[in-house]
């Protein structure tokens, strides 16, 4: 029997295969562009909210744009994004830290980033990531859905949708080398094939090493 370690690496090998351009689907050119593009997918898509920085990022082209904006212009800018009071908030709030502790910067910690107002773990580790090349759990609802089936995060935890507790637990299961494309690789399988609604375990990849997936199509033989 595979332990849960050499479960993962057997699963990035055969998602390597089937995703060989598994990446962050947010458009951005800067690393304050991906922070503020992966507040705005919260509760929504990569799709609609490219349609959405498409213009956003040439209105507010700086953090210091996005900290003097009006905010309820701001919330009609990215209202199609869902959630946009919250979002709008978060991301001015951001803004103006980064304007006044880091001279417009965005910080290059997990630490720094996660002080910024408005900003969490997911956040900042998706900006660290896909920026500086450090390696990090990316914990979305996509990750959090898979892990669970998985068996590597605890039904529990996941249920409660801690996902604090969800990265600690992966962090000691998968290589700490390979967190970033683990973390991709989760993503496009939870958005092509372990869907929330109804996951295709007839043309999944890995289903040998997924005990949810197997003990949901025994049942249904019965």
């Amino acid at each position: 029997m595979l332990s849960d370690t050499e479960r993962v690496k057997e699963i990035i090998r055969i998602l390597k295969e089937k995703y060989p351009d598994a990446r962050t689907t947010l458009d951005w050119e800067t690393p304050f562009q991906l922070l503020a593009a992966t507040i705005l997918a919260a509760q929504s898509t990569d799709k609609k909210v490219n349609e959405v920085t498409k213009t956003l990022f040439k209105k507010y082209p700086t953090p210091a744009a996005f900290a003097h904006a009006n905010v309820s212009e701001l919330e009609q800018d990215i209202h199609a994004t869902g959630f946009f009071r919250q979002k709008a908030r978060a991301i001015m709030a951001a803004s103006q830290d980064i304007v006044e502790k880091y001279g417009g910067e965005i910080p290059g910690t997990l630490e720094e980033l996660t002080e910024l107002r408005g900003v969490g773990r997911k956040t900042a580790n998706v900006v660290l990531a896909n920026t500086v090349g450090k390696q990090a759990i990316i914990v979305d609802t996509h990750m959090l859905r898979v892990s669970g089936r998985l068996g590597l995060a605890d039904p529990k935890v996941v249920k409660k949708k801690d996902a604090d507790e969800v990265e600690r637990r992966l962090m000691k299961v998968v290589p700490p080398d390979s967190w970033t494309i683990f973390s991709h690789l989760i993503l496009f399988l939870g958005r092509d094939i372990c869907t929330a609604k109804a996951p295709q375990h007839d043309i999944c990849p890995i289903l040998h090493l997924c005990p949810t997936g197997r003990a949901e199509l025994a049942g249904g033989a019965h």
